[in-house]
């Protein structure tokens, strides 16, 4: 069986080769031999160059003879949650929805992230008695990583 360390390695050695800010979001590599790749960068989006750089940089240093696979490199895209720290960061200062594992959700501006937990700032209009304006209401919530069952970009086309 293909080894997920040695398929790790041979990510990384590309990644540091090009010096580009890449990272790994996700590797699996099943008993089937079908390797899944996902890969993000720190700045910017992740080309199709990056994702062919990455995928023979394995292909060409796995030994086919012994054992068949198959290889999928792809880069982490909106439609998926936000999953390693790296992702977090990167997308601090952009509007996110939070699903919580005891349900419930909220949407907000990510306003900073660790490896332990996440805040989220929301911003409302609230009617304040005895005066004739709404009010702007900003709030901070701040959630530990293990209560999070998914993190999503929210896609604006304003």
């Amino acid at each position: 069986m293909i080894s997920k360390k040695n398929v790790a390695a041979l990510i990384k050695e590309r990644m540091a080769e090009l010096d580009n800010g890449l990272f790994i979001v996700h590797l699996n590599v099943s008993e089937s031999g079908i390797i899944n790749v996902e890969i993000d960068k720190y700045e910017g989006n992740v080309s199709m160059k990056d994702c062919m750089s990455v995928s023979r940089n394995v292909e060409h240093n796995l030994d086919r003879e012994d054992e068949d696979f198959e290889l999928h490199v792809s880069s982490a895209g909106l439609d998926r949650g936000l999953r390693v720290l790296p992702q977090y960061t990167k997308n601090i200062g952009r509007q996110v929805k939070v699903k919580l594992h005891e349900g419930g959700s909220l949407e907000g501006e990510l306003t900073a992230a660790s490896h332990e937990q996440i805040t989220i700032q929301t911003t409302r209009k609230e009617r304040i008695e005895g005066k004739k304006k709404k009010e702007t209401i900003i709030e901070d919530y701040t959630f530990t990583m293990d209560k999070i069952k998914e993190t999503k970009i929210v896609i604006s086309f304003k």
